[in-house]
Parts: C-alpha cells; structure tokens; sequence
C-alpha cells in the first residue's frame, strides 16, 4: 500500500515523519482562492464603476442614429443579425468534444496502466475500468449512428 508519504515527489514530507496540519498545507490553495474571488469583484467593481465615470468625463455620450446602426464591412445591414444555425452544427462539436475527451482519458489511462504493470490486482481492475468506459462510450457511439448524427445530408 503506497502511502501519500512514501510518494518520491514529496521528498520534504517524507523526511518530516508527519504529514503537515491542515492549516499549513491548504494555505496555498485558499490563498490562490482569495486571490480569484479578489481579482474577480475587482474587476466587476472596476469596469461597473470606475470605467463609466472615466469614459464619461473624457468623452460625451451623443447618439445618433447613423452611430447606433449596425456595421457590417461598409455594407448596409440586411436582414436579422440573429439568423438562425443548424442544431447539426451543435450536435458535430458535442461529438467532437466526447471524443476528444475519450481519447484523452484513455492517454492517462493508458499511463496509469502502465505503473501499475506489477500488480496483478490493480491490472485487473483498471482493464475492468476501462472495459466499462469503452461499453459506455460504444453504446453512445451506437446511438449517435442510429439517431443519424453522424451523418452529414
């Protein structure tokens, strides 16, 4: 059984005989947090508040109806901006993204596996675990090509 002390990239732990109290090895984690949550409402606070009154002092607002029209490469707008999208170009990147993500996950799979060559136990249940990924996966994949989504008329 492979404790987190007996890891080699913790040599700091290992030598210490105990694992660091939860104050101190959490400390870099709430840090990063509250550096996040302090950039983040800055942000709001400073593009909601500040940059209105600035923009307001260095330049009047004077809307017209020639600057509130919509530009298009110096061609008149024609039509709705909104137009509508084929869902088949939704439902093509949802596809991609599952596979991508498959092939990704069987590449750290793949390296997981590889370290646990030694132990027959943990060979067993990672093939287990990625059986049952692949029947997953085929059986969506199944699904998509009855549904048609596959192909592209």
């Amino acid at each position: 059984m492979m404790t987190l002390l007996s890891l080699p990239c913790l040599p700091s732990l290992a030598a210490a005989g105990a694992p660091a109290p939860l104050t101190q090895s959490y400390l870099p984690v709430a840090l990063m947090i509250l550096v996040a949550l302090g950039f983040s409402v800055g942000t709001i606070i400073f593009s909601g508040w500040f940059l209105p009154r600035f923009f307001r002092k260095i330049k009047p607002s004077n809307p017209t109806e020639v600057k509130l029209a919509p530009y298009e490469c110096g061609i008149p707008a024609s039509g709705d901006a909104r137009g509508s999208v084929f869902v088949r170009f939704y439902l093509v990147a949802l596809l991609f993204l599952l596979f991508d993500m498959e092939t990704m996950y069987i590449v750290a799979w793949s390296l997981l596996f590889r370290g646990a060559l030694g132990s027959a136990q943990a060979v067993a249940f990672l093939l287990g675990e990625m059986g049952v990924f692949l029947a997953v996966l085929l059986v969506g994949y199944a699904f998509a090509w009855k549904k048609g989504a596959l192909t592209w008329s």
